[in-house]
């Protein structure tokens, strides 16, 4: 979005109004639980910190704003109260949550949420018209399939306006739009190579942030120079975060070609569980930052539940670097720079990575066998016509 001076000003209006009615909500329920008191309701918090706190002197401002925006930051917080409470008793799945806390008018990313009763709406010239804030100027990523339900427009730390809108789909026409295929396919992630493929394709890491490092440090080195609370360190600081947010923009568009290329070719996909939280505590932090396996499997993750593909993670723990994928001999683990060895049961010469990603594939169950049958899970019986050795060794066979 690019909004022009007078509907930034209103944009940052509206941000600070209900950036204002979340910590007013946050602190009466605060206040409750002090007071061992019930929770406020939030139909009771919407008549006092909204309906009637426009009518004061102090919140009168609170009008000037679209009133959705306000109800929204109220469900905002009774949303975050629901996370918090539902990962206490451990019905939520991730990591634990916290209470909801005040948020800041310093932080840098900022957001309000426009239902269909704000009656917003697209002009024909393209324009999204938002209540109390006019028609502003947008650069479409691509055409809207269905109208929306809400949009969301959010403010980042460096400065950009972007406009998100949720709509419904249908599950059905998702699945249509792939093409149909059979191929199966592990892939075993890395920092040298991004990701190498089970059929021995080898995809390179792209490696933005250190190849933005030069640029980050000095205009790091700018914003420490400058004084606390000038305009300039704002400028400074701008800048920094442009520099930030188009490494991340890089990797997110690299992220998203790769695993939607992947989920076009292939039916199933097999990964590694990788503990990315215990790495980035190694010496190899910034490069596994940088990688960002977490992302690209998340999206993996999403794309195949909605296209009707098939996602399998593997555990942490199988040893798909130290296995031999030809026989199945388990040859102990390897130091890092190990990038090629020869296993000491068949004589078989593996690279490193690509017999790591057959492991994935085999592991996960989408391996097939001489027969074309899947390797795992559980045992098959062999076809009528290859019963019997006929006259072959059976060795290679069983493994």
């Amino acid at each position: 979005m690019y909004p022009d001076t007078g509907q930034q000003r209103a944009l940052a209006r509206a941000f600070g109004c209900a950036r204002v009615v979340f910590n007013d909500a946050v602190r009466a329920r605060e206040d409750a639980r002090k007071a061992q008191r019930p929770f406020p309701k939030i139909g009771e918090l919407s008549t006092r910190l909204i309906t009637e706190a426009k009518r004061t002197v102090e919140r009168s401002w609170l009008g000037e704003v679209s009133a959705v925006v306000l109800q929204q930051s109220l469900r905002d917080v009774e949303t975050a109260y629901r996370n918090f409470f539902a990962s206490l008793k451990g019905t939520r799945k991730g990591p634990r949550t916290g209470p909801p806390r005040f948020k800041s008018r310093k932080d840098k990313r900022q957001s309000i949420r426009f239902t269909a009763n704000a009656r917003w709406s697209v002009t024909e010239k393209g324009r999204l018209n938002l209540p109390k804030i006019g028609a502003v100027k947008v650069k479409w990523s691509r055409t809207l399939p269905t109208t929306p339900s809400s949009v969301t427009v959010v403010k980042d730390a460096a400065g950009r306006f972007f406009a998100s809108f949720v709509i419904d789909t249908d599950p059905a026409a998702d699945a249509t739009r792939m093409p149909d295929t059979d191929r199966t396919i592990g892939i075993d992630l890395g920092l040298t190579h991004f990701a190498v493929l089970s059929d021995g394709t080898k995809i390179d890491s792209p490696r933005f942030l250190r190849r933005a490092e030069k640029k980050l440090k000095k205009a790091q080195r700018e914003l420490s120079r400058k004084q606390k609370g000038s305009r300039n360190r704002e400028k400074a600081r701008r800048k920094v975060a442009r520099a930030h947010a188009k490494v991340t923009d890089a990797r997110h568009e690299f992220h998203h070609q790769l695993s939607t290329r992947l989920i076009s070719e292939n039916q199933g996909i097999a990964v590694e569980d990788l503990s990315v939280a215990g790495l980035a505590r190694t010496r190899l932090a910034k490069s596994v930052h940088d990688a960002g396996w977490a992302s690209f499997v998340n999206m993996l993750e999403y794309k195949a539940e909605r296209y009707g593909r098939t996602l399998v993670k593997i555990g942490r723990f199988e040893p798909t670097s130290q296995t031999c994928s030809t026989c199945g001999v388990k040859d102990g683990p390897k130091p890092l720079n190990v990038r090629e060895w020869t296993c000491a049961a068949c004589g078989s010469v593996h690279d490193r990575d690509h017999n790591a990603a057959i492991n994935v594939k085999t592991a996960a169950g989408l391996a097939v066998s001489a027969c074309g049958a899947p390797v795992r899970p559980g045992a098959i019986p062999a076809q009528r016509e290859e019963t019997g050795s006929h006259g072959l060794l059976t060795q290679a066979r069983a493994a």
